[in-house]
């Protein structure tokens, strides 16, 4: 065994592959190395076709790695790869440094960046689960406590076990505490509801612009920089839109191969992505990879159970693409990423942000169109789906139809003006605004 240091700052990347490597990927991983406060002493790839199971990677490779940490003089090393404990153990022991996984150096950010009472709890039980499976016999005084001699025997207890038995009963305290936390949250969840606002949910890759936008949209000012995992507490304010106010809530964003126990941990802040009724999935426009980013969030959505849900493309950071302008892609003419709606947009300086709040009234069905239909005999069915749709305010009839006078959310009245017999609509509607 050897002494862990208790500072490790200075590390050495490892990067696993099979096959090509992604360069996006291997960026993603020093973004977050920085993020966790990490200085990087050099970056080095091991591909893997059949991974070791006591190391992960080869005995050649490590050897390259051990004579890279002294070189560079790194303290610590990370892997952009799950470790199990044995592997993480084993590493450590040859290296003579710290090994964190993924998973670890992930968990680290998320506690750095918790400030919440809910999300420091829901960091430190995702910690001690990690680190339940990683308790290592790190003292000298291992044997039986007070065993063998006369007047010297105990309980038999190993410091091991006493580890173990203590942090179990800290996790089942913690699940406690994060259920009366979760029942709070679901109490204001409740209020939310009766008040009859649409709720919406920003969602997205970690680092494209969710906070930021946020704040443009609410005038709150809610924590925002330009790092990964910049926000994890789950903040909800509400905003006006054309045709009435809604609940805006900012959530953690995702990461590719989110670890699942973080997941699990952080059911609490994803509920408000699961509880919505509409999503603002937030790209960032300049990333090359973006397609790839809302494959992986759609993934992370699914497994939160808010894959159904309607959402719309917000493309934010266009101020970093050249020639790039705010403008509107209608859902129909878009062949790729399931035929979703997009709104280009920059909330960094406040470019298309009232195209996209109109968006949001639109397809939340707040605004509406006002006035008098003239529908004649022949009209029976569009009369008939008026009143399905619980529109009409009042009606008179006479010998040449009937006189309406309707209240029709826009989203509707455009589906009806575009079927069959829908001329009388059309006249309500005002007139086609040219997209951006």
């Amino acid at each position: 065994m050897f002494d862990r240091s208790k500072r490790g700052e200075h590390a050495l990347l490892i990067q696993p592959h099979a096959g090509r490597l992604e360069e996006d990927v291997l960026e993603e991983f020093t973004d977050l190395a920085r993020s966790a406060g990490a200085t990087i002493a050099a970056t080095l790839t091991a591909r893997i076709d059949r991974p070791n199971p006591s190391i992960l990677i080869g005995s050649g490779k490590l050897d390259e790695i051990k004579a890279a940490a002294e070189a560079t003089g790194a303290d610590l090393v990370l892997v952009n790869h799950a470790l199990s404990p044995s592997q993480e153990r084993n590493l450590e022991r040859f290296l003579e440094r710290r090994v964190i996984d993924r998973t670890g150096l992930i968990l680290d950010i998320f506690a750095q960046r918790a400030h919440s009472h809910e999300g420091k709890l829901q960091v430190e039980l995702a910690q001690l689960r990690h680190m339940a499976t990683r308790l290592v016999r790190g003292w000298t005084h291992l044997e039986r406590q007070r065993g063998g001699a006369i007047g010297l025997r105990g309980p038999g207890e190993t410091q091991l076990e006493t580890d173990r038995r203590l942090l179990q009963k800290r996790v089942e305290q913690l699940q406690k505490r994060l259920e009366k936390v979760e029942v709070q949250r679901t109490q204001m969840r409740r209020a939310r509801v009766r008040s009859e606002l649409p709720r919406v949910a920003l969602v997205g890759y970690t680092n494209a612009g969710k906070s930021t936008l946020f704040n443009a949209l609410t005038g709150a000012e809610a924590y925002a920089a330009d790092k990964l995992f910049a926000t994890l507490d789950p903040t909800v304010r509400r905003i006006a839109v054309p045709g009435g106010n809604v609940v805006l809530a900012d959530t953690v964003g995702f990461v590719r191969n989110l670890p699942h126990e973080l997941v699990a941990a952080f059911r609490a802040t994803l509920s408000e992505a699961r509880e919505a009724d509409f999503l603002l999935h937030v790209v960032d426009a300049a990333d090359p990879h973006r397609e790839e980013r809302i494959a992986q969030v759609d993934d992370v959505l699914n497994e939160v159970g808010a894959g159904e849900l309607p959402q719309l493309l917000v493309f934010n950071k266009i101020d970093r693409i050249e020639g790039s302008e705010v403008r509107h892609d209608a859902q129909d003419g878009i062949p790729d990423t399931a035929r979703r709606e997009r709104v280009w947009i920059s909330a960094r300086d406040g470019l298309g942000l009232d195209l996209l709040q109109s968006v949001l009234g639109k397809r939340l069905g707040l605004q509406h169109v006002t006035g008098d239909l003239r529908l004649p005999p022949s009209a029976g069915r569009l009369r008939s789906r008026l009143h399905r749709l619980e529109v009409v305010r009042s009606e008179q009839a006479d010998e040449d139809g009937w006189l309406l006078s309707v209240e029709i959310p826009i989203a509707e009245a455009e589906k009806l003006a575009a079927g069959e017999g829908g001329e009388p609509i059309r006249a309500l509607l005002p007139e086609k605004v040219p997209e951006w």
